[in-house]
């Protein structure tokens, strides 16, 4: 059995057509499409082929090959592209044969393409000064490549345009056995001289770099000749501007169940979990907690976890609906990122909003970092503030809050529930929740939520007057949970409320 990992960022218009590319394949194998958060479909056009699709942690073609690597179930890795068009049928028994009849360890494709200015002008005439004996590879940027897992586990995965030189450099310091096969014609897109620029200074990088590492000579000089800026980890979409309405979504509305208590039912620490709520009453302190349990816990196993929890029917079509009406969608989390951007991806929601579980080798590390859209510049000192987000999107996106639907179910959504422009509920609320909504959802599911906020032609009087009724006709449990969100209001802690 073969894994075959799909690398893909912004590749709606591609990713079906490779997939099922792939499929006419006479080996078995499964597929994985690593998305690098895409903004376009690409998620969904690889749902649509059945495809195993996972988020990376973070944005860069290395680190979705090394999460891919991680989630794969088999021992024979092949990496392919996910914009090119013209493979032939028997790409993958080609690329995975020669370590399948144990002549290889390591695969390299070679094909004939139009380009290749950056093999030719940057990456062969370093490799024949450095490591001549890969000068003779005909395509040692090809990123259509094989290996065993085993030896992937091993190396370093570069974070850029270096990665596929860098594995070759690796499997050569290694005395793995390289093969190099012929995968007929491929075509792409040429790239612009920007990205050629951009592209040319990582591949010297890292070819100095493994020359540095693998030489006595002081190459440190050459090495660090040019220095690569991060990518932005968050960027508004060119159209921001021209839309006027945001709706935002807890996590918990469309999840059957809540990730924290999943994981731990998965890795057995459901009592460590129980405990862990019980003592620590503010959000703060719970959260920095939770992420201590999931320390060691790798992103595949994490997202897959999030992968078996049941999601409120109709969520991705009421998320496209909405958005066909001109609402940016967005999921708000007060769990991690790594899962919550997972989720988001699957359902097609614009943007995510949760914690920071910083990642070592696409492993959970144990720590935490709060975002500074969830700090409220007017509570210095509190880290975390779960309805500081409505006033971050206020700012930022230059929307006012009359102009924000807010749908949540949780005592801590009681501030963005008040101060939202349209606050809307679940079924399963708690009473002392849903007595700050304006609306309720009259079922399970998410699909009655486009009539709602479209039929609400009510200013916030309908509020006040749900307000006034739950108190004058007395309801003494809505007026104790009143007076204990109240006292919550004035700790700053409450624990989720048990379902």
């Amino acid at each position: 059995m073969i894994s075959v990992i799909i690398p893909a960022l912004n590749e709606g218009s591609t990713i079906r057509k490779v997939i099922q590319r792939i499929k006419q394949t006479t080996v078995p194998l499964e597929i994985i499409v690593v998305d690098d958060n895409s903004t376009d479909q690409t998620v969904s056009e690889a749902l649509k082929e059945g495809a195993r699709v996972i988020t990376s942690s973070k944005k860069g073609k290395g680190i979705s090959m090394h999460e891919g690597m991680l989630a794969a179930a088999f021992d024979i890795i092949v990496y392919l592209d996910a914009d090119i068009l013209t493979y032939p049928k028997n790409i993958v028994k080609l690329l995975a044969d020669p370590i399948i009849n144990d002549e290889a360890d390591f695969v390299k494709s070679f094909f004939d393409r139009q380009g290749g200015r950056v093999t030719q002008l940057v990456a062969k005439p370093l490799l024949s000064i450095f490591f001549p004996e890969l000068e003779v590879f005909s395509q040692p940027l090809s990123g259509m490549i094989a290996a065993r897992k085993d030896f992937l586990q091993q190396v370093e995965f570069e974070n850029d345009y270096g990665v596929d030189i860098a594995l070759l450099i690796d499997a050569f310091n290694k005395k793995m056995r390289i093969k190099e096969v012929n995968i007929g014609f491929v075509k792409n897109d040429m790239q612009n001289l920007e990205a050629l620029g951009k592209m040319s200074r990582q591949v010297s990088r890292t070819i100095l770099q493994k020359a540095a590492q693998s030489s006595s000579d002081n190459l440190e000089t050459l090495s660090n000749i040019h220095t690569i800026s991060d990518e932005m980890d968050f960027a508004i979409k060119e159209s921001i501007q021209k839309l006027k309405k945001i709706i935002v979504i807890d996590i918990n509305v469309i999840l059957d169940l809540d990730f924290d208590q999943a994981a731990a039912a998965y890795y057995g620490i459901e009592h460590r979990l129980m405990q862990l709520i019980n003592t620590y009453k503010d959000p703060e302190s719970r959260i920095k907690k939770m992420a201590l349990l999931l320390k060691g816990r790798s992103l595949p196993e994490l997202q897959a976890i999030a992968d078996t929890i049941p999601i409120a029917p109709y969520t991705r079509e009421t998320i496209s609906r909405l958005k066909q009406n001109g609402y940016i969608s967005i999921l708000l989390s007060d769990g991690f990122d790594v899962v919550a951007n997972h989720i988001k991806n699957k359902l097609g929601f614009d943007y995510c909003f949760a914690n920071h579980l910083i990642m070592e080798k696409s492993k959970a590390t144990g720590a935490l970092e709060f975002p500074d859209f969830f700090t409220d510049p007017d509570e210095p000192g509190i880290h975390y503030n779960k309805a500081a987000i409505l006033k971050y999107l206020t700012l930022n996106f230059n929307i006012p809050q009359k102009n924000i639907v807010f749908v949540g179910d949780q005592p801590e959504d009681i501030p963005m529930l008040q101060s939202s422009g349209m606050g809307i509920v679940t079924p399963k609320a708690p009473s002392s929740v849903k007595l700050w909504a304006d609306k309720v959802l009259p079922g399970d599911s998410l699909k009655p939520l486009v009539g709602l906020i479209n039929g609400d032609d009510k200013d916030r009087s309908a509020k006040n007057n749900s307000i006034k009724y739950l108190a004058g006709i007395g309801l003494i449990a809505a007026s104790a949970a009143f007076a204990g969100y109240y006292l919550y209001l004035k700790s700053r802690g409450k624990a989720k409320m048990a379902q």
